[in-house]
């Protein structure tokens, strides 16, 4: 009894021996042991699947409680039908592309863990949490609570695998290379187009003279620069979302806020810009060379040049707004 011989210095010190000899390495083995078991069922769990599934009671034990030696990364999400959350969908889908990746590399360890909790499986997690959005990503480190960085800025960043293996990086020091899944969409509309092609050639062997038109293979010399530098070929290797959702307010936006990433609808709309701009250029050199009416050959030259000035402000404005710091408007 410690609270007993506190009166008497040399009791109380034989008690702080006895406990020191005994009781901490008892204390010591059981927490080891206990780790040992938590470790090696998220292994076990990781073995399965890349994102390990949890609901309140696993949240609370291989998550929040000690002892841990492991970092884990949590997905709040809503991913059943009735919660309508196209945006939880989306990020999961880049969520999964992340894990798959850190689960078959070759640096995949137990210093790392994919989670996720849903809300109907989990909704007293998120009332613990004070959660009240999703997806919402979160750092669970090996030491200590969550730091206010240990929250992943989605609504500036995104929720690209890319963007989110650079924020592991920064918070754990574990470098994730992303491997996407082959996409065989490109491929399979290229064989389709050059099937086409070669079935007109066939169909028109005896009438060749449209090979020579040099207005048609300007116009597909254009469509393929406009694919080109709107971005298609990077969405077709990132594989990025259409558009995102404010998961708070509702509102969609269309082009992403960092320079390092783009949503599908921005390359449609820089394409829309991009041939708007080509048009009017066409137009101010068919008012220059042309040798029609001079009143007409003016309405032309206005109207190209509207076409070049308005949209390229449109583009401009555009790039202003991903490239933050730029001087010129």
């Amino acid at each position: 009894n410690v609270s007993a011989c506190k009166g008497t210095s040399w009791c109380w010190c034989q008690c702080v021996q006895i406990y020191a000899v005994h009781c901490l390495p008892i204390a010591l083995c059981l927490a080891l042991n206990l780790l040992s078991e938590k470790v090696d069922q998220m292994m076990e769990w990781s073995s399965r699947r890349s994102v390990i599934r949890m609901n309140g009671d696993k949240f609370r034990r291989f998550v929040k409680a000690p002892p841990r030696n492991y970092s884990v990364i949590v997905m709040f999400t809503a991913l059943q039908p009735q919660r309508q959350c196209s945006v939880c969908r989306q990020a999961n889908e880049e969520y999964q592309v992340l894990a798959n990746s850190w689960r078959y590399s070759s640096a995949f360890s137990n210093k790392l863990f994919f989670t996720v909790v849903d809300y109907d499986e989990g909704a007293d997690v998120f009332q613990q949490l004070n959660m009240n959005s999703a997806p919402t990503f979160m750092h669970f480190p090996a030491k200590g609570k969550p730091k206010r960085a240990d929250t992943f800025d989605l609504q500036r960043i995104g929720f690209a695998s890319e963007q989110l293996a650079k924020w592991i990086a920064d918070r754990t020091d574990v470098q994730i290379r992303v491997f996407r899944p082959p996409n065989y969409s490109g491929t399979i509309a290229l064989a389709l187009l050059v099937s086409l092609v070669g079935g007109l050639l066939y169909l028109r062997r005896n009438n060749l003279e449209f090979i020579y038109n040099k207005t048609g293979w300007a116009m597909a010399a254009l469509c393929v620069v406009f694919a080109m530098t709107s971005g298609q070929m990077w969405n077709h290797i990132r594989g990025p979302p259409y558009a995102h959702k404010n998961p708070q307010n509702g509102q969609v936006s269309y082009i992403h806020g960092s320079s390092q990433a783009q949503f599908v609808a921005e390359s449609h709309i820089i394409l829309l810009l991009n041939a708007a701009i080509t048009m009017g250029m066409v137009l101010l050199n068919e008012a220059a060379t042309s040798k029609g009416d001079v009143g007409k050959r003016r309405i032309i030259c206005l109207v190209g040049l509207g076409l070049v000035v308005f949209f390229f402000s449109f583009l401009l404005s555009i790039f202003r707004s991903k490239y933050h710091g730029y001087p010129y408007r």
